[in-house]
């Protein structure tokens, strides 16, 4: 008889059971994307502005009037060469899809959906948990929306840093950054909304409550 672990081990075994099926992390990689992006269309429709990279191409987009979806993929791609280095390429693929879902989903949605009025803070934290929600069930197929989402989940795998709180920091930096652009009372709302998102994150995304890989 073999002495294998994977055939031995219990924990090894419960470990390989788990993991994703390639349906799984299809059905996981559109639905997260589409959660998040809806999110976005929340933010745009309200004018708020959100943290990581995400957030530079929203006020990259309201300075310059540059396409967002256009600005999101290419504010990404320097992302991916550290993400090919320390995470692997499985995740860098399925990071570079997800992005490019975002981006086409929320290029789609002017023409799919409308508000036609939105209260911003009503945006802020609905679409804090749209956004937050998204991004989980993203993380948890190995993938990411790119840009500080990696660094944030590379941090937590090697340090054991909560990814919800290191994007918390990092997102503070970036809305500290729009206050040349954006209006007081919107970046108040925008700042609600970012505490939303990343506890969604931090008290959700724990490496020790989901095995599934």
């Amino acid at each position: 008889m073999s002495n294998h672990p994977n055939q031995t081990d219990p924990a090894s075994r419960a470990a390989a059971d788990s993991r994703h099926t390639l349906f799984e992390d299809v059905q996981a990689l559109l639905t997260g994307t589409l959660v998040v992006a809806l999110g976005i269309a929340m933010y745009k429709k309200a004018g708020l502005v959100t943290g990581g990279v995400t957030g530079i191409a929203f006020l990259s987009h309201y300075a310059s009037g540059i396409n967002f979806s256009l600005l999101l993929v290419g504010l990404n791609l320097p992302f991916y060469a550290f993400a090919l280095k320390r995470m692997g390429l499985v995740f860098t693929l399925k990071s570079l899809i997800a992005v490019t879902l975002v981006a086409l989903f929320t290029e789609l949605s002017p023409s799919l959906i409308r508000f036609e009025w939105l209260h911003p803070m009503v945006a802020g934290v609905v679409g804090g948990l749209l956004v937050g929600v998204g991004m989980l069930i993203l993380f948890r197929h190995k993938s990411s929306l790119g840009g500080f989402g990696v660094v944030s989940l590379y941090l937590q795998e090697t340090r054991g840093w909560r990814a919800g709180t290191v994007q918390m920091v990092l997102d503070g930096v970036i809305l500290l950054g729009s206050v040349f652009i954006v209006s007081p009372m919107l970046i108040g709302v925008s700042l609600v909304s970012a505490v939303v998102l990343n506890l969604t994150l931090a008290t959700n995304h724990r490496q020790d409550r989901y095995l599934a890989v």
